[in-house]
């Protein structure tokens, strides 16, 4: 196995993504990466993150890059994790990502860094996240209610939230 189809390997499980921390501990150089980069195999989206060029794109794509752009720790928060699951009918024009570390790269105008204390983690579709039952309650006050309401029910029905999770969502709600 050459070394690009190890990082083919890891990308294709991970939405067409690598980083460059996944290909040091491969143990392949910078400046092979580079010549991948330069031959139109791998395209930088950012600091530390490529895309295959030759990768068939799924809806979940631009909230993988997100996380992956940020950086290690870092998830979804808030309305992106409604997006991502076509919950509460909301379309962000920027997708909130939450991190417990000091970012200093520049990430692109699509994506809002949020503050992270007391979140809770999980992973969907392989993707970190904010748990859905937060990401709705954090929504308040910028989604109509009703909204909030009608998606959690609808996570409900699709099994991404519990009964007592409906319950408190509804309480907390009203």
């Amino acid at each position: 196995m050459n070394h690009f189809d190890k990082i083919y390997e890891i990308a294709a499980d991970n939405y067409g993504l690598v980083t460059a921390a996944q290909v040091r501990e491969m143990g392949i150089s910078k400046s092979e990466l580079r010549r991948w980069v330069e031959g139109n195999r791998l395209e930088r989206r950012g600091r530390g993150v490529y895309k295959l060029t030759k990768y068939a794109p799924t809806q979940l794509d631009r909230y993988a890059e997100a996380v992956a752009l940020v950086g290690e720790d870092s998830f979804l928060v808030g309305e992106a994790v409604l997006a991502m699951h076509n919950l509460a009918l909301v379309n962000p024009r920027r997708l909130g990502v939450g991190t417990p570390k000091r970012v200093r790269k520049i990430l692109p105008e699509w994506i809002e860094l949020v503050t992270t204390e007391g979140k809770t983690t999980t992973y969907y579709e392989g993707i970190p996240s904010q748990t859905i039952t937060e990401a709705i309650l954090d929504c308040r006050g910028r989604v109509l209610t009703e909204r909030l309401l009608s998606a959690a029910g609808e996570a409900r029905e699709e099994g991404l939230i519990s009964n007592a999770d409906l319950e408190t969502l509804k309480k907390e709600l009203r």
